[in-house]
């Protein structure tokens, strides 16, 4: 990762991610490679990465390493589809160390390809407490944005009862879990939209504007002006 750093990409990461004082990413910092690049990298070694290794990477000051990490991480769960203690190893490390997964990227590209395929067959609490009580707005987001594996499977759900947790919280919804929500509920659409429009019908008023914005993406105007 470190010869693969481009230090011409450092300031455009890093605006990209939003790292400026006061923002979502503040203080992150970059080695300037691009997401195709960390891929290539992780499929070429994640059979010789160690949990110990990943451990290295995922408390990294540098954004692509964690990235890196997670991205080994969902090689080695997937690769274990019959070996259920690593698989369990996989999820164990990944939930404890959820305060690195610490950027949208991070979560995108990690949470339902981990929670969502290992709680597709079980008890999904976990996510509404990740939703309801996370203590960073990613945690907050691997709750609703885990589900997507379920919507995939037919399973909608609970991708609506968390969503109705984030509308019920008090005070303004941080803009990257309104864009979150909205888009799970766009890919619920997908599956049944006629569940999704009467679901907008009765929650409507209390939506936030971006959160319904990504919601209606793929709605026609005619049933958008009827909610």
């Amino acid at each position: 990762m470190y010869e693969a750093a481009n230090p011409a990409q450092v300031a455009g990461l890093a605006k990209f991610f939003k790292t400026g004082k006061g923002q979502y990413g503040e203080g992150d910092l970059f080695l300037g490679i691009k997401v195709p690049v960390t891929r290539a990298i992780v499929k070429e070694c994640w059979k010789e990465t160690s949990f110990e290794e990943i451990e290295e990477c995922i408390t990294s000051q540098y954004h692509e390493i964690r990235l890196a990490a997670l991205l080994c991480l969902v090689k080695i769960y997937n690769s274990s589809k019959s070996d259920t203690k690593t698989q369990q190893e996989c999820i164990d490390f990944y939930l404890s160390h959820t305060a690195y997964v610490n950027n949208w990227d991070l979560v995108d590209l990690s949470c339902y390809e981990l929670l969502g395929k290992w709680l597709l067959n079980r008890d999904r609490s976990i996510l509404y407490d990740l939703a309801a009580k996370g203590t960073t707005i990613w945690e907050q987001r691997i709750g609703i944005v885990s589900t997507m594996t379920f919507i995939r499977n037919g399973q909608l759900d609970d991708t609506y009862a968390i969503a109705e947790i984030f509308i019920s919280k008090p005070g303004p919804l941080h803009d990257l879990l309104q864009k979150a929500t909205g888009w799970l509920l766009r890919e619920a659409g997908k599956r049944d939209q006629q569940r999704l429009v009467e679901w907008l019908r009765v929650h409507w008023s209390s939506m936030p504007a971006t959160m319904r914005r990504y919601a209606v993406e793929k709605l026609s105007k005619e049933q958008t002006a009827s909610l």
